[in-house]
């Protein structure tokens, strides 16, 4: 339901007409315009990601800003108990980075990129309980400069048992 919250907001500010009419400028003045099809508003909306980050961990903030400019909407909790968010979610130490994000009933751990966030979205892949980049690759969205591609790393697709397999190969 969250990821229809945004698409919601945005019909509620387009008005339920089909056509504009125009007030008369005087009583004995009317001026008709013609009625026209409302504009058709083409637009992502992806759902809401909710983030769970250390306090003091800088690079979290980065690859938040990075979903951000890419469509996402981010809510950033700074928790000091990571390690109980990623038991309660499914991730083992293997697929471990640092901080662990839930989008649409899915998990992002990690320095993810927001187009295999999207993509995973897209296919839903069966048995697929999130995507993982373990540890913090040098080369990967809020670890290196602004608009750089990911470079030098995987990106898993794991399973609630743990099994994981190369979802995008950077």
């Amino acid at each position: 339901m969250k990821k229809y919250i945004a698409a919601t907001l945005l019909l509620l500010l387009i008005p339920a007409c089909e056509g504009v009419s125009e007030t008369p400028k005087s009583a004995t003045e009317h001026t008709e315009v013609q009625s026209q099809p409302l504009a058709t508003v083409k637009q992502d909306v992806h759902p809401i990601v909710t983030m769970y980050k250390s306090p003091t961990c800088d690079c979290c903030g980065a690859w938040a800003k990075h979903l951000r400019q890419s469509g996402f909407v981010v809510v950033e909790n700074k928790r000091e108990d990571m390690d109980a968010i990623k038991r309660q979610y499914g991730v083992t130490e293997k697929l471990a980075s640092c901080h662990t994000a839930i989008v649409d009933g899915y998990v992002i751990e990690g320095h993810v990129p927001a187009e295999d966030v999207k993509r995973l979205l897209k296919e839903r892949p069966a048995h697929v309980v999130g995507l993982s980049a373990p540890g913090m690759p040098m080369k990967s969205p809020g670890m290196q400069g602004v608009g750089q591609q990911p470079e030098g790393y995987d990106v898993l697709a794991f399973d609630k048992e743990g099994t994981s397999r190369v979802f995008t190969r950077y």
